[in-house]
């Protein structure tokens, strides 16, 4: 498909925007049916269509529905997709893809619900330890006050559900952006350094700046 095609096909069928701006301008996704094709820009417009259709609704709401749309994309490691043990992926080419690891999930799930005006300082990256398949892995949280029990939003179950139905999680560590947490046990709250996350938290900013794809 052409840029010429791609760019007609997302102004016809994407009339509606939530708050007048699309999560991911036309320009942008005809750059991305360029590189992976035409299914990808498709992908691209059903997104915005899932967002536009729960904007203004609850936060659950949106949290349910962003869930579930991100979940219908495959899980593969990063050193399938990139060939490293560890990359944190923008959205765009964690969709564009079609593919990630659990943190992509969670990066993409992320920006759509700041995007949809969820406050981000509700919303969690948190690590934790999976009793089901025994590794340690990441899931995005909601905290509607500082004292609410978490609604869990995880890339292997499309429920969106409070944490103590989730037992088969052990959490670890908090991650809200600019501090990392300690999320239970002894110390819980307390703020703690790892410096690996933090360079990937701001490789992943400078690459959305730059709008990888």
């Amino acid at each position: 498909m052409t840029l010429f095609r791609i760019t007609l096909f997302l102004l016809l069928l994407s009339p509606f925007t939530y708050a007048g701006q699309p999560y991911a301008d036309a320009s942008l996704v005809a750059q991305i049916g360029q590189k992976y094709k035409e299914f990808a820009a498709k992908r691209f417009f059903y997104q915005q269509t899932t967002l536009d259709s729960v904007a203004g609704k609850s936060d659950l709401q949106k949290m349910e529905e962003v869930n579930t749309f991100y979940n219908e994309v495959k899980y593969m490691p990063d050193t399938k997709v990139y060939g490293v043990s560890d990359y944190w992926a923008t959205p765009w080419e964690f969709l564009g893809k079609d593919m990630g690891d659990c943190e992509d999930y969670v990066i993409a799930k992320y920006f759509a619900l700041v995007y949809l005006g969820v406050d981000s300082k509700k919303l969690f990256f948190t690590y934790v330890r999976s009793t089901q398949f025994k590794e340690a892995h990441m899931v995005l949280t909601y905290f509607a006050t500082a004292r609410s029990e978490p609604l869990i939003m995880d890339n292997n179950n499309h429920r969106v559900l409070p944490a103590s139905k989730r037992t088969d999680l052990t959490p670890i560590y908090n991650f809200s952006g600019t501090s990392l947490y300690k999320a239970s046990g002894d110390g819980a709250g307390a703020k703690v350094e790892n410096e690996k996350v933090h360079k990937n938290w701001d490789e992943l900013k400078l690459n959305i700046q730059r709008k990888k794809i």
